[in-house]
């Protein structure tokens, strides 16, 4: 768990109710005893100013082309990707991973006040349409060719899949239902 910033008790908190072995990443000599990262949401400008001040952010490039699973919530999808904008089109100065072949716009979704919650279905979830709340979510606008588009709003992509990677616009870790970390879970196994 990338613990610099962000929703980092409630994604333990499922992950501990999953039966998972969990340990808080600020370090990157600590990414080497880990077989998965999840990247919370939170702000994503601060977490990839964080990763610079911690000596994570090149390390944790390394990794993820080492194979490191890594899942990104919100902010976290907007790191993964190899591209970001502003919610108005304008490029994104801030530090990405560039590990997934995706193109995010931060704030797609609107401000704050626009947030909301809505029924989702995930291609590889079983069980029905998953509850998925989006605050300040950005919106994954282009999924390159080895990205599988797994659930989308509209026409708009919110869960996709790149190997050993997971990026959703939303934040499943503020509802019970915890399908998308068991599959992430799944997927580093």
């Amino acid at each position: 768990m990338l613990a610099l910033q962000g929703d980092v008790a409630e994604h333990l908190r499922v992950l501990d109710e999953l039966g998972v072995r969990t340990m808080p990443v600020k370090h990157a000599h600590q990414l080497e005893a880990i077989d998965g990262l999840v990247i919370p949401g939170g702000e994503s400008t601060t977490i990839g100013k964080l990763l610079g001040l911690f000596d994570l952010l090149e390390p944790l490039r390394a990794r993820i082309a080492d194979g490191l699973g890594v899942f990104g919530t919100c902010a976290g999808a907007i790191l993964l990707a190899s591209e970001a904008v502003h919610h108005d089109g304008r490029p994104a100065d801030q530090p990405l991973l560039e590990a997934m072949d995706t193109s995010v716009r931060r704030n797609a979704f609107g401000r704050q006040l626009d947030s909301f919650e809505t029924d989702l279905d995930v291609a590889g979830i079983t069980g029905g349409p998953m509850k998925a709340v989006f605050i300040r979510a950005p919106a994954i606008e282009r999924a390159g060719v080895a990205v599988d588009v797994l659930a989308t709003v509209g026409d708009t992509i919110v869960v996709c899949r790149q190997g050993r990677l997971l990026a959703s616009s939303f934040h499943p870790e503020l509802t019970d239902d915890s399908r998308l970390h068991e599959l992430f879970v799944d997927l580093i196994r």
